[in-house]
């Protein structure tokens, strides 16, 4: 029986780390929801509402899904026991990972962090909380490099080299400051973009800090939102002489 595998995660907990670790693979390009359909015998639909937070899937129903993707449903135990540590320790320390992880991986594996930040006590404590339920269960902050093309839009702000702290909980278009615009990383196809953010009409509008460079725009897809694309609000810049 399924359940006798997770003495320490709730069904609700099954589900939304099986939901994550989904939307990872359909967003890196292995997998789609067609071919899960195909793989379980499900609907596109159902499937759909299950990846969208529309409901919930039967233990049957976990169980066919790990079985499809050849998963142990121990990683998923992992995958909380993991995050519960992390939770605990993320003030202080912050995984350095590649733009990819930042983007994709809702829990950073060890073999996906190059190294580990250590920042002073309080530096990162207890940072307001504006995002999606669906962001929750993810690790909160990473860090990762700005290479020289990409710092060169945010100049003088951030730096050829510079290292940035995403804050994943917080993909509200909503100002953390009164007065001051949020920094964020998008997600622009599978690329990481630091810029300055506001929604018009179904756009969302990428302004750099340098003027010399112009302004983007990326479509939001219906029945998508803005906080899809927004990777987090970067809490902290490490610009490093």
């Amino acid at each position: 029986m399924l359940a006798a595998y997770f003495p320490q995660m709730n069904f609700t907990q099954m589900n939304e780390r099986l939901r994550l670790e989904l939307l990872r693979r359909i967003q890196r390009g292995t997998l789609s929801v067609s071919l899960l359909a195909r793989q379980t015998g499900f609907g596109q639909a159902h499937l759909s509402n299950f990846l969208r937070s529309r409901r919930q899937l039967s233990l049957d129903a976990i169980d066919r899904i790990l079985a499809a993707q050849h998963m142990a449903a121990e990683e998923l135990i992992t995958m909380v026991r993991r995050a519960a540590k992390l939770d605990e320790e993320e003030n202080s320390t912050v995984p350095i990972v590649s733009h990819a992880v930042a983007l994709f991986e809702p829990i950073i594996r060890p073999a996906a962090t190059q190294t580990m930040l250590r920042l002073p006590d309080g530096m990162l404590h207890a940072p307001r909380i504006r995002g999606t339920s669906a962001r929750r269960p993810w690790q909160r902050f990473v860090a990762t490099r700005i290479p020289a093309a990409d710092a060169l839009p945010m100049e003088p702000l951030i730096l050829p080299d510079a290292l940035v702290v995403i804050d994943r909980h917080y993909n509200s278009l909503s100002p953390y400051r009164a007065g001051r615009p949020n920094l964020y990383a998008v997600r622009q196809g599978a690329h990481l973009t630091l810029r300055y953010v506001y929604l018009l009409a179904d756009r969302l509008v990428l302004r750099p800090h340098n003027i010399a460079f112009p302004v983007d725009l990326i479509e939001i897809d219906a029945g998508s939102s803005p906080g899809n694309l927004i990777v987090g609000r970067v809490a902290l810049i490490i610009n490093e002489p």
